[in-house]
């Protein structure tokens, strides 16, 4: 079925779309047999999406990270996990909408699982504030966190946020704390870890639950320090300059692999995984589980030492 969204990049595909359904009803309205008009139309489409797809510049890969029809953090959890029981509140302060957990389950495996959540339309975007968490958000997922180490269960956080919100009550409330508390705990927790970037991985509000054994992300995902929006009016004082900013990151999946700051691209469905949502949450699923049986053979030393060297590898440093 055709998106009612599509990406400048993506209408040829939608126009064609468009057209295979058009033919799809008349052929029910009038007792039609239409598949040997189709099926060529059909293999032009699957063409085209390959070939889109296959050389999506660095600005269009953010495009399809912030599709409005991307799957998020909620909706991995009810497909890709069972006996998902969320909890709520840091026990400080208040229940933060922006990001959800709880316990689950995962192919016979118990554990916890924390995401960012946006919202699908404008009352949802208010209640998650667009996926972007306050102090007390970020300390609901710290209990989650201690939670899972006490029950000696594996975390698995879905990083999708534009960053951590920075407004007045936030930063009153402790925002800069919140975050670094995670990155203290999250590289000592003496449990199995993952971390899955899902859509967009924005600054500190995304690190604070991507300190983790294994950091998956997305094929058509991205994780940057800034958004290139933000990056083009500091350099350039141009926001237009997004393509450019988008360039000089280096924030996808390929690049970040590259650099060895992430251990594994998953794979979305042709089209990203908007087009598939199934197919994606299978694609998530897979790797979870792989990379949760070769975490589970570790001992819990070997585990955190490992974590520890992981992140102090990356970048470049000179001591004097």
């Amino acid at each position: 079925m055709a998106s009612a969204f599509a990406l400048d990049f993506e209408k040829p595909i939608a126009e064609l779309e468009r057209q295979i359904e058009s033919l799809r009803r008349l052929a029910t309205q009038r007792s039609l047999d239409v598949r040997r008009e189709i099926e060529p139309l059909e293999e032009k489409l699957a063409e085209m999406r390959q070939e889109i797809y296959r050389n999506l510049t660095p600005f269009q890969r953010v495009q399809v990270a912030r599709h409005p029809r991307r799957p998020y953090a909620l909706d991995y959890i009810n497909t890709v996990f069972t006996d998902f029981v969320e909890l709520h509140g840091d026990r400080l302060y208040r229940d933060d909408p922006a990001i959800v957990g709880g316990t689950a389950r995962l192919g016979g495996r118990s554990l916890v699982v924390i995401g960012q959540q946006k919202g699908r339309d404008t009352k949802e975007n208010l209640k998650r504030n667009f996926g972007m968490p306050h102090p007390e958000g970020y300390r609901k997922a710290l209990r989650l966190f201690k939670l899972a180490e006490r029950f000696k269960l594996p975390i698995v956080t879905l990083v999708d946020t534009p960053g951590a919100y920075p407004g007045l009550g936030a930063e009153e409330r402790g925002q800069a704390e919140a975050i670094a508390r995670n990155l203290e705990e999250l590289a000592s927790l003496r449990t199995p870890t993952i971390a899955v970037v899902i859509g967009e991985g924005g600054s500190g509000g995304a690190l604070a639950l991507g300190i983790a054994d294994r950091v998956l992300m997305f094929e058509n995902a991205i994780y940057s320090v800034i958004s290139p929006e933000g990056c083009a009016a500091i350099l350039w004082k141009d926001s237009s300059q997004r393509e450019r900013a988008a360039e000089a990151l280096k924030l996808t999946a390929p690049d970040l692999m590259g650099l060895g700051l992430i251990d594994e691209i998953v794979r979305e469905p042709l089209g990203g995984n908007h087009a598939d949502p199934d197919g994606a949450a299978a694609s998530l699923s897979e790797a979870v589980r792989r990379h949760l049986g070769e975490l589970e053979k570790l001992s819990l030393d070997d585990l955190v030492a490992r974590r520890a060297d992981k992140f102090l590898r990356m970048g470049k440093f000179e001591e004097i």
